[in-house]
């Protein structure tokens, strides 16, 4: 009687052939003539040690792939954190000359028409490394009231300036670039 599966012709009769599963690796008796030989059982031993080299070889890829991919992740991850840690030091570097100046004119002993034009010229210094860095002042005085850039404080009413017409800036507002840094303070003016 001709077994297949392990099974023989009468146990097979009730079943369908065509999902039956293939016999099992260790099934199989290589003794058997309808097995196909020991020719046969030697290329396929030949080919199942080639693929799992290969599977192997594959793992090992894909585990050096991940490694590669965490260590870039974690160097990314650093180059953030030193950016977001030394990226002032652009801007500040540019202000440490006006902070000397400053430091010299407290030294010196002076008048105070000397001192005051010594001011006046670190003021200039400092205006001049903030414009370097993109910091520009926004325009307030005489201008109309933008909420986007000035911030009312007061609402005066008057007929000598235009209705909603900044008429005085309490504190100066900065922009760098195109974005607002902080908004100016301003009184505006209202008709009656």
């Amino acid at each position: 009687m001709k077994k297949a599966n392990g099974k023989s012709e009468t146990e097979m009769a009730g079943l369908d052939l065509e999902h039956e599963l293939p016999p099992a690796d260790g099934d199989e008796n290589p003794s058997d003539p309808a097995a196909g030989g020991a020719g046969e059982s030697s290329a396929a031993d030949a080919e199942l040690q080639k693929l799992k080299a290969e599977r192997d070889s594959l793992l090992d890829r894909l585990a050096r792939a991940q490694a590669e991919f965490e260590n870039a992740r974690r160097r990314a991850a650093k180059e953030q954190q030193d950016f977001r840690d030394y990226a002032a030091a652009d801007a500040i570097k540019p202000l440490l000359p006006v902070l000397d100046s400053f430091e010299r004119a407290l030294l010196v002993k002076s008048d105070p028409a000397d001192f005051r034009s010594g001011v006046e010229l670190i003021y200039k210094q400092l205006q001049d490394a903030l414009a370097r860095a993109g910091v520009r002042a926004i325009p307030a005085k005489g201008e109309p009231f933008d909420p986007h850039v000035h911030e009312a404080i007061e609402m005066v009413e008057t007929s000598d300036a235009a209705d909603h017409e900044v008429i005085e800036e309490l504190q100066r507002g900065y922009k760098i670039k195109d974005r607002l840094l902080r908004p100016a303070m301003v009184k505006v003016a209202k008709n009656p």
